[in-house]
């Protein structure tokens, strides 16, 4: 069974990260997972995608402290997969540490009243430093606030700072989300992704995002049949035959 789902529900993915016995904790697979969707859905014919979570607990508890992804930024939306279609986070719950990044990089979020959003990484004593992006996105004296004193922030305080378009009760959530992707379904594609585009190249983007950014393309090249290839041809001491794969 998959850590991370995906369903078609008329133009829009529902993606859903489905460890609802641990909290949602971000592992590998998890990681992984949400890659693999978020790239399947940047290649399909859906429109929009919800990024949603099981259980009612919690959206998600953040990194797994006994079993840490390897690269948490390859499962984050806009950094280990670009797309220019939209992405809207529907949460519930504990949305903790990395969590939050996922949500972040959203670019609509819908979030259930019992929402406690909490960012604890200086009380911790990590940090992948991709949290900081969220002074591009909300006041910056809120988002230091966030970001430096771990406390919780409840869902009608995300709403009042803009960190949230939309606060409904428990399990009313998706329900929502769905609106929201019933009109981005009939919206037209090419104002969505131009309008999306811009304001990926307006928003700033923080040291660890440029460095993910970055990698991703540097892994892309590397991990690339190109890549097997030059290092085959090396090994054979022949001319490399590259096709641009």
């Amino acid at each position: 069974m998959t850590d991370v789902t995906y369903e078609v529900n008329g133009g829009t993915a529902i993606i859903t990260i489905d460890r609802a016995e641990k909290l949602n904790a971000l592992d590998e697979n998890v990681i992984q997972g949400l890659r693999g969707a978020f790239t399947r859905f940047d290649q399909s014919a859906e429109k929009c995608a919800i990024l949603a979570a099981s259980g009612d607990r919690a959206f998600s508890v953040g990194a797994d402290i006994k079993n840490p992804p390897k690269e948490m930024w390859q499962g984050v939306p806009g950094v280990g997969v670009l797309t220019d279609k939209p992405i809207i986070a529907c949460v519930h719950g504990y949305c903790v540490g990395g969590a939050y990044i996922l949500v972040q990089m959203c670019d609509l979020v819908v979030a259930a009243s019992n929402t406690i959003f909490k960012y604890p990484e200086a009380q911790v004593g990590f940090t992948g430093g991709l949290i900081a992006g969220c002074a591009a996105r909300i006041p910056h004296k809120i988002a230091m606030e966030f970001m430096l004193l771990g406390q919780d922030l409840s869902a009608e305080r995300a709403y009042e700072v803009g960190m949230v378009n939309k606060v409904v009760d428990p399990g009313e959530q998706l329900d929502a989300a769905l609106e929201y992707a019933r009109i981005l379904e009939v919206s037209a594609p090419l104002v969505v992704q131009t309008i999306k585009g811009f304001v990926a190249e307006t928003l700033a983007k923080g040291p660890s995002e440029v460095a993910a950014l970055a990698r991703n393309r540097l892994l892309r090249v590397s991990n690339s049949a190109d890549g097997a290839e030059g290092r085959q041809a090396f090994k054979e001491k022949r001319p490399p035959r590259f096709t641009g794969e």
